[in-house]
């Protein structure tokens, strides 16, 4: 039995292991076929040595095909991380190298990852753990990766500034993974960006120790704002190849999707070992379009925080998220949007929308109503949050998500109680009114 097992198990590993590389090389493929070898050299240059803070677009900092290698690469070395670890692979992989390659459009590189890296691994060994226990907090935990890039280039003295920022980020991955496991208690599974709450913790934190020792930050806003119908073509076509892949694979999988439907996504769920790769890679697809649509519907850019984005939502579909418990939370934030007469296609709104999805196990616990109160409060929340870290933790929505589910769910709790005590009480009086039925037949 347990051969058995252990022999499956090596299969989903394989599987999954085979998809994540395919689908790193489709878009370092893809990079060439977007812009030429010096343009995406150059633009490689460009990423590696210019600040990363929220928000810095890739592909307005550098073009297409050099976002398309930084983010190929970056999961290609997160999927090499994971086989040197020897990682079990299930649906935390897929979400954790999707996201890598998203925010490798946006914030994240091929350089200034390895510090919080670097740091994870120490406290490993410190804990005397053996680092694939920590290796999903590494990967998440490198939303805190603008912190290299900021530290490098703020002192004239290039190796000083190196120095002290490797050495801090290094500090700062070493305290993460204590601080993220803490948060969870927090939100009790219901934000799936678990680490970007405790990075943002850490780095509102690290922002003000910043600030007393003379160090300033300015807003920054790189956005590509045209239309490249190629690339949307291409996600598109990515989308709907997983579509039908998964129905290659297996024929019954829109009834299994249905039943994917039915979970609420709090954390732990992994639909991989609850569903099986078929399910989740048409659950994938799914998303893809629902939220590549979203985008091009409210008139937004495809660019490289939006490509971001949208990876996330595909990537977490192993991992808590369907259409059924994201989409409360979009329309949440369409709506107050609406009511502060936005622009809907505003970066801000954009992103809030489709990084409000991490609270999709709220919608998913608590239905349409719940879903859509918290998705209008987180909109309200990210709009402010971000100047508290300076811009240099990437998921600013994980960490608003965060406080977000630590404010509406006791708010909610007190509700589903009162419910679920209407439906006692209502259950109780049915089977007394069955009862008395029974003794009237009998007398009669």
């Amino acid at each position: 039995m347990q051969d058995n097992i252990s022999k499956l198990q090596q299969t989903q590993d394989h599987q999954i292991k085979t998809f994540l590389i395919f689908f790193a090389l489709i878009f370092l493929g893809s990079a060439f076929l977007l812009d030429s070898p010096s343009t995406i050299l150059s633009g490689l240059v460009a990423i590696i040595t210019k600040g990363d803070k929220l928000i810095t677009d890739y592909v307005e900092l550098a073009g297409f095909g050099a976002t398309f290698v930084n983010a190929g690469l970056l999961m290609l070395v997160s999927v090499g991380m994971l086989h040197l670890a020897k990682a079990k692979l299930s649906g935390m992989a897929i979400a954790a190298v999707f996201l890598m390659g998203g925010f490798g459009m946006f914030g994240k590189n091929i350089v200034n990852i390895w510090g919080i890296v670097l740091g994870v691994y120490l406290y490993a060994r410190f804990q005397k753990h053996p680092f694939r226990q920590y290796i999903y907090i590494a990967f998440f935990g490198t939303s805190l990766a603008p912190l290299t890039s900021e530290l490098a280039l703020w002192h004239d003295n290039t190796m000083v500034a190196l120095l002290v920022a490797c050495i801090f980020t290094i500090l700062v991955g070493f305290f993460l993974a204590p601080v993220s496991n803490a948060c969870l208690a927090v939100h009790q599974g219901y934000n799936l960006y678990n680490v970007g709450f405790g990075a943002g913790l850490a780095g509102t934190i690290i922002y003000a120790i910043l600030c007393q020792v003379g160090y300033e930050s300015a807003p920054v806003l790189h956005w590509y704002s045209s239309l490249h119908l190629g690339v949307a073509t291409f996600l598109y076509g990515l989308w709907i190849s997983f579509i039908v892949i998964a129905w290659l694979l297996d024929h019954n999988v829109f009834q299994q999707y249905r039943t994917l439907l039915k979970r609420s996504g709090r954390l732990v769920s992994d639909f991989v070992r609850s569903d099986g790769c078929a399910t989740v890679l048409f659950n994938m697809g799914i998303l893809g379009l629902v939220y590549t649509s979203y985008v091009l519907l409210v008139k937004g850019s495809i660019n490289g925080p939006t490509i971001g984005g949208i990876l996330t939502i595909v990537g977490f579909a192993g991992f808590g998220k369907h259409i059924r418990n994201t989409f409360p939370l979009v329309l949440g934030v369409l709506i107050a949007g609406a009511l502060s007469s936005s622009n809907l296609a505003d970066p801000t709104i954009l992103l809030a929308a489709l990084f409000a999805t991490g609270l999709a196990p709220i919608a998913g616990q608590f239905g349409l109503i719940a879903g859509l109160v918290t998705g209008m409060i987180h909109l309200g929340l990210v709009q402010s949050i971000g100047a508290y870290h300076g811009g240099i933790n990437l998921y600013n929505n994980g960490f608003s998500a965060g406080l977000v589910a630590l404010f509406v769910l006791p708010i909610i709790e007190v509700f589903a109680k009162q419910r679920r005590r209407q439906q006692q009480a209502l259950f109780s009086k049915t089977k007394e009114d069955d009862t008395l039925k029974e003794e009237i037949r009998r007398s009669t």
